[in-house]
């Protein structure tokens, strides 16, 4: 039987160990250290040309969104009125063949009556036109008083 004697050392392997996590401190410190030199000289400098950059970016962003955003709004507008333009013409076409039809079907001597909101209408647009004819009649009368009054004085 062979047997096999393996160097096991602790004391070399404890001091392995060591220097290898005091290395690991040592070169974190450094990073810190490097980024703090560079945070201190270079950063400002890459931190500005960083926002400019940014700023251009954001501007041509809100540039093209608000001109897409116009563009719609202009489509919508054009289909809006178009659409509003076709519905009218329609509603014109129907009433116009609603009308010949009647037209045609109806008897010519038919008996003529007053729709009730048509005369409704004509009732309330005659209405602030006497109320105009009294309260220039006040007026007047006022006036005449007025002269009369001033004459007597003088």
């Amino acid at each position: 039987m062979l047997k096999t004697t393996l160097n096991f050392q602790p004391n070399r392997l404890s001091e392995a160990a060591m220097l290898a996590s005091r290395q690991m401190w040592l070169a974190s410190l450094g990073a810190a250290v490097v980024t703090r030199d560079w945070v201190q000289t270079e950063a400002g400098d890459v931190f500005k040309t960083l926002v400019k950059e940014g700023t251009v970016v954001e501007s041509r962003a809100i540039r093209f969104v608000g001109d897409r955003i116009e563009n719609s709004v202009s489509v919508a507008n054009t289909v809006w009125k178009q659409t509003r333009r076709t519905v009218e013409s329609t509603v014109k076409q129907a009433a116009d063949t609603a009308v010949s039809i009647a037209q045609q079907v109806l008897p010519k001597s038919l008996p003529s009556f007053e729709l009730p909101l048509a005369a409704k209408a004509r009732r309330s647009a005659a209405k602030p036109a006497k109320k105009a004819v009294k309260r220039t009649a006040k007026v007047a009368r006022k006036a005449k008083r007025t002269v009369k009054a001033t004459t007597k004085r003088a």
